[in-house]
C-alpha cells in the first residue's frame, strides 16, 4: 500500500497515515472485510516505525472504522453510506477549477442515456425491447468454450502477448473469405481487426473528419455514431430516410454545399429504422461520393440477417473508385462480449488507422481473436446465420402479428426485411420519452427515437427489438405496450 506521506507537515505520521485510510473506508475505497496490511508491512514499505503504524491502526479502532482478529489480521469493519472525507468540502464549488470547466461542455452520451432508462425500469417481470443486440443465448457457448480451451492449449504463451496490431492473420485471412463469399471483394492485407465496430467507427471519424467539419448522417442514425461526433466536436448535416433508405436529393444538396467531409450510411437494416436501401439508390450514392470526392463509411452491422426479399450488394461491392470504408462485427452475430469488428479498406488509410488503432489500444485481445479463429470458418458462420435468421424471422413475424393485432388506430411501424429493429411511431401528440415512463410501469421498455437524433429533441417514435425474445413474451410485452397507449389516448 502506498500512502503519500509529508515528512516535513507538524501533522504527525501515524495521524496521516490515520487520515488516508479513514478517507478511503468512509468513500468506499476500501470495502468492508478488506484485510489491511499488517503492521510490520506497512511499516517497512513507507519507511516508518512499526509503532506509528499501530497507533494508526488503533485510532482507526477507536472510531469504529477497523476490527482486528488475532492471528487474522486488522481488516475494515461495515460503514454507514459514504460521507465526504476529512478536509474535503462536499459539492461541484470543491472541484478543481478545469474540472469545473467540462460542466459547459457536452455531458451524458445517447448510450449512456439508454444504459439509464434501461436500468432505471429494472423489475421483475419487465419485458424489454430497448437493448442494441440479438440473443446471445443463442450462441453455442459449449463449442466456443472448446475452442477457447483448444487455443490456450495449443498455443502456449503467445495468446497472452499484444500480438499484431492488425490483427491476427488467420483471423484476417478467415473474415476476408466471408467477405468474398458475400460478393465483397477483399484480402487479409486490407482488414483492420478492432475492438468492436464502434472503435473501428471512432478511428476513421478522427482521422477523416476534423473538430468542426461536417460528416452527412442519415436521420434518425446510429446513436454510437452520434456520439462520436458529438466527443470529437464534429457537426452532422442530416439526410431524411423512407422505406428505402436515404433520400439521395437531400444527401446531394448537402454534398453541393461542399462542407461534408464524410457520408456514414448503415444501408442494410438501418439502425434503427430498419430500412434497407434499395438498389438504385446504392449506386446512386457510391456515384455521387466519387463525384464529389467524399468517401463513404459503410456500417454494414447485420447485413447478413435478411428474411425475405433479394439481398443487396455491399456499397464497397459497388464501389469502382476507392470511396467506400466497410466495417463489420461479430458482435450482434455472436456474442458482444467478442468486442471484434474490423475495417475493410485500402491505401494511406489503412496505415493512418493501423497507427491510430496502435496508440489507442495497441492491438485487440489476441486471445478473442485466436479463439474466434479457431471456432469460425466460412462454414460455420453461414451455419451460425441460418439458425439466427430462423429464430429472429419467427421473432419478427411474431411481433408484427402482434402490433397489428393490439395497438390502437393512429399507430404505424415499420416491417423491416431484416435486421433486428421495428421502428414505431405514435399519434400525436404523444412522444415516446414522456410515453417511457407509463410503459416502465407496466413492466415494458423501448428505446426512445430521441436518441438516434443529433438533436436529441423529443421524438414520437421509439425502437422495438423483436430479437431479443421468443413470440410469447414478445406478445406479453407488445400487448402491455399497447394497454399504455390505448390509456394515454383515451384518458
Amino acid at each position: 500500500m502506498r500512502i503519500a506521506l509529508d515528512r516535513d507537515s507538524q501533522t504527525p505520521l501515524y495521524r496521516q497515515i490515520c487520515r488516508f485510510l479513514e478517507g478511503q473506508i468512509n468513500n468506499g475505497g476500501l470495502a468492508a472485510d478488506t484485510r489491511l496490511p499488517a503492521s510490520r508491512d506497512l511499516a517497512v514499505s513507507l519507511g516508518v516505525g512499526r509503532l506509528t503504524v499501530n497507533n494508526a491502526y488503533a485510532e482507526l479502532e477507536s472510531k469504529g472504522l477497523i476490527y482486528r482478529i488475532p492471528g487474522s489480521g486488522t481488516f475494515v469493519l461495515q460503514q454507514s453510506p459514504a460521507q465526504p472525507a476529512e478536509g474535503v468540502a462536499a459539492g461541484i464549488e470543491s472541484l478543481p477549477a478545469w474540472q469545473q470547466a467540462l460542466l459547459d461542455q457536452p455531458g451524458k452520451s445517447a448510450a449512456q442515456r439508454q444504459d439509464e432508462l434501461i436500468e432505471s425500469a429494472r423489475s421483475a417481470g419487465l419485458i424489454s425491447f430497448a437493448e442494441g443486440g440479438g440473443d446471445w443465448h443463442l450462441f453455442p457457448q459449449d463449442d466456443f468454450r472448446k475452442a477457447l480451451m483448444t487455443v490456450l492449449k495449443q498455443d502456449d504463451a503467445r495468446v497472452l502477448s499484444y500480438g499484431d496490431t492488425a490483427g491476427f492473420l488467420p483471423l484476417r485471412q478467415t473474415i476476408s473469405r466471408i467477405l468474398v463469399s458475400q460478393g465483397i471483394p477483399a484480402n487479409q492485407e486490407q482488414v483492420l481487426i478492432t475492438s468492436g465496430s464502434q472503435q473501428a467507427l471512432a478511428l476513421i471519424l478522427k482521422q477523416l473528419v476534423p473538430p468542426g467539419e461536417c460528416v452527412l448522417v442519415e436521420n434518425p442514425t446510429h446513436m454510437g455514431f452520434i456520439d462520436l461526433c458529438h466527443a470529437n466536436g464534429v457537426r452532422m448535416l442530416e439526410a431524411p430516410l423512407d422505406e428505402q433508405g436515404m433520400l439521395i436529393e437531400a444527401a446531394e444538396k448537402h454534398l453541393n454545399s461542399g462542407r461534408v467531409r464524410l457520408i456514414y450510411t448503415v444501408p442494410n437494416f438501418q439502425n434503427p429504422s430498419g430500412a434497407c436501401l434499395s438498389s438504385g439508390r446504392r449506386r446512386q450514392l457510391v456515384n455521387l461520393a466519387a463525384a464529389y470526392g467524399v468517401p463513404i463509411l459503410e456500417d454494414d452491422f447485420v447485413g447478413d440477417l435478411r428474411y425475405k426479399g433479394q439481398a443487396q450488394p455491399a456499397l464497397k461491392a459497388l464501389d469502382k473508385s476507392g470511396y467506400v470504408i466497410y466495417v463489420g462485427t461479430f458482435s450482434k452475430m455472436l456474442i458482444p462480449a467478442l468486442r471484434i469488428g474490423y475495417v475493410l479498406c485500402e491505401g494511406p488509410l489503412y496505415g493512418r488507422l493501423l497507427a491510430a488503432k496502435h496508440s489507442a489500444d495497441i492491438g485487440t485481445s489476441t486471445l478473442m481473436q485466436r479463439a474466434l479463429d479457431a471456432y469460425i470458418n466460412v462454414g460455420r458462420y453461414e451455419a451460425c446465420l441460418r439458425r439466427a435468421r430462423s429464430v429472429y424471422g419467427r421473432r419478427r413475424q411474431a411481433m408484427l402479428t402482434a402490433l397489428a393485432r393490439t395497438m390502437p388506430r393512429g399507430v404505424t411501424w415499420s416491417s423491416p426485411a431484416g435486421g433486428l429493429f421495428i421502428w414505431l411511431k405514435l399519434p400525436e401528440p404523444l412522444t415516446a420519452d414522456d410515453l417511457f415512463v407509463r410503459a416502465s410501469a407496466a413492466h415494458v421498455i423501448y428505446t426512445p427515437g430521441s436518441l438516434f437524433t443529433p438533436t436529441g429533441a423529443p421524438s414520437p417514435w421509439l425502437r422495438l427489438n423483436f430479437a431479443l425474445h421468443p413470440p410469447p413474451l414478445i406478445e406479453s410485452g407488445v400487448q402491455r405496450l399497447a394497454d399504455v397507449i390505448r390509456r394515454v389516448l383515451s384518458p
